[in-house]
């Protein structure tokens, strides 16, 4: 079996790139048309988050990503380096079908206009407040897909048309655009309450019919975006264990190792999409902490045996 030290040097000559490109070439959503709780009236259900992942605390990785916020104490090099991540995934199946990396001090939606382009007409994107810019939003509706964003409470929405369904026809202003001089972006708001929450919810939606999204099903629907949370915790978690921190001490390893990670929860995920396929299951009722022991078995059992020439050119192998 390799020593640890032959692994490492073997990263060190690999590099990030080739995990990165394999990545961008097939990590792709994995739901067909037939997958349960995949769709939503034709529309393929997507989510946008961000997340951190802790790093070894070494220069390299301070230098490169940095740490987060001191608390306010007066502590000195509090917490690990982290990374930033924000990924997309489709909530039927929560396969991760794009990610983008940086340091800790750019911003999530500086972030995601690099995932954007990963979007295509026939989705809908679901997103949390920290999302919502004008401009991110004409970015993401630029692509072709339809988005439903929560927006915070403040945020001026003037009512254009009330709509028989309880939601309203409004428009949305840059905000450079104080006096609303330029015509804004017709959107749709969808306002409600939960039995035990406080406050109400806001939505923005790009669907400006109601009778092809009824506010009420939105409402329901928004819940979907919760599926990233669950996919967090499956690559945290699960795939990487509890109270994870990646491994390598210098930054290109520490990308190249979350690429991994995202790449095999990937396999994995549409291992268990085609299992659920065949019997004709929802993916979400698979577990996928069970998947991930059947996977690891069979790894073990496939290294057993060493993928080297081990006889001369043309011998035949006797078993």
């Amino acid at each position: 079996m390799p020593s640890t030290a032959a692994i490492w040097k073997a990263r060190s000559r690999l590099g990030v790139a080739p995990l990165r490109e394999l990545f961008a070439r097939v990590c792709r959503p994995v739901a067909a048309r037939g997958t349960q709780g995949a769709f939503h009236r034709g529309w393929r259900l997507t989510a946008i988050d961000g997340t951190t992942f802790d790093l070894p605390d070494t220069t390299a990785n301070v230098e490169a990503f940095g740490r987060p916020p001191r608390s306010g104490r007066g502590e000195q090099n509090v917490g690990y380096p982290q990374i930033r991540m924000v990924g997309l995934v489709e909530c039927g199946t929560h396969a991760v079908f794009d990610a983008a990396l940086g340091p800790l001090r750019t911003g999530e939606q500086a972030l995601a206009r690099a995932v954007l382009p990963s979007l295509r007409p026939g989705m809908m994107l679901l997103a949390d407040r920290g999302f919502y810019s004008v401009d991110l939003w004409c970015k993401a509706a630029a692509t072709g897909a339809d988005l439903l964003w929560r927006v915070r409470k403040d945020l001026v929405l003037p009512v254009v048309e009330q709509l028989p369904d309880g939601s309203y026809l409004t428009e949305i202003f840059d905000r450079s655009d104080i006096h609303h001089t330029r015509r804004g972006m017709p959107a749709r708001a969808v306002e409600y309450t939960i039995a035990g929450h406080e406050g109400v919810y806001r939505l923005l939606t790009t669907i400006l019919d109601p009778d092809e999204a009824p506010a009420a099903e939105l409402a329901e629907l928004y819940a979907q975006r919760w599926e990233f949370e669950s996919t967090l915790d499956e690559i945290k978690t699960h795939l990487g264990g509890p109270h994870l921190v990646l491994r390598s001490q210098h930054p290109d390893g520490a990308e190249q190792e979350l690429y991994g990670f995202l790449l095999v929860h990937h396999a994995i995920r549409h291992l268990m999409h085609q299992a659920a396929r065949q019997a004709d299951h929802d993916p979400d009722r698979i577990s996928f902490t069970r998947s991930l022991r059947v996977v690891r078995r069979q790894v073990t059992d496939q290294a057993a045996f060493s993928p080297r020439q081990t006889r001369p050119c043309g011998q035949s192998n006797p078993r």
